[in-house]
């Protein structure tokens, strides 16, 4: 493939993310390095063109838009972006099969600039039918939990999902389906700027920590996610199933109140 291809493709896939999201994601900024394929090659092959830090070649962005907006980028910036943008563009969204069973997107709830980001996996029928996450058993529990350790959804935390539509009977979202809605969520972190991050459950802890390994494993650590300390505990419906896991998840609780006390002293 020449320069010239690359440059078009390069433009026509900036313009279709622009076009999908509503906003400009990371990996199509700063300087594109094109060459033509032939010259790749004589350089040793197309895996390991001349590239000055900080650029992006072809091949990136094109391995961005197949792995899914969310899953490839940094968080969506875009000056004077919004909850309120955002929300709108999380509410129209369309592009996975969730859209298709949904009654109502749950974009989130909470305060702006919070002290603390919950993050769940998804929401279930009660929040499916009210557009509000954590508001069943499961969500009465949460304000529990959080209440326990000075935290309120009305005054200094924000509550959120890795997918903002229900999965159909309450079924684990698909790794695509996170991937598809995952940007909205950076994008919500961007914006929100929280002190610190709480998730909820096993598969908000892998999609953040980019890990498959066990919630035995990463409970009762405190990770980095772009700068934010996080934890990961037990999901409130856990709890609910099994009484047992309501001791370890209160000294996890203890824990992520220590460290947050730490960073509000400071």
């Amino acid at each position: 493939m020449n320069k010239n291809d690359k440059e078009l493709i390069y433009d026509l896939l900036k313009k279709a993310d622009a076009n999908v999201n509503g906003f400009l994601g990371e990996g199509f900024k700063g300087e594109v390095v094109f060459e033509d394929s032939v010259k790749m090659e004589a350089a040793g092959g197309p895996s390991s063109p001349s590239r000055a830090s900080g650029t992006t070649t072809v091949s990136n962005v094109i391995d961005n838009a197949k792995t899914g907006v969310g899953e490839a980028l940094e968080p969506p910036l875009k000056e004077g972006l919004t909850l309120s943008d955002l929300y709108s563009k999380i509410t129209r969204c369309t592009k996975c099969q969730l859209a298709r069973t949904r009654n109502n997107v749950v974009p989130g709830e909470g305060v702006e600039n919070p002290d603390v980001l919950v993050i769940g996996e998804g929401p279930g029928y009660d929040e499916d039918m009210s557009g509000r996450p954590f508001v069943g058993k499961a969500g009465v529990l949460l304000d529990k939990m959080l209440a326990a350790i000075q935290l309120d959804r009305n005054k200094n935390c924000y509550i959120a999902n890795i997918v903002k539509c229900r999965p159909p009977n309450n079924r684990d979202p698909e790794p695509e389906e996170q991937s598809t809605c995952f940007a909205f969520l950076q994008a919500q972190i961007h914006i929100l700027k929280p002190k610190m991050i709480l998730c909820m459950g096993r598969i908000a802890g892998h999609k953040m920590l980019d890990t498959q390994d066990a919630l035995n494993k990463l409970r009762g650590q405190i990770f980095d996610y772009n700068g934010i300390p996080l934890m990961v505990t037990y999901h409130p419906s856990a709890l609910l199933r099994d009484q047992s896991l309501k001791a370890p998840a209160w000294q996890d609780l203890k824990q992520f109140k220590a460290k947050l006390d730490e960073i509000r002293s400071k």
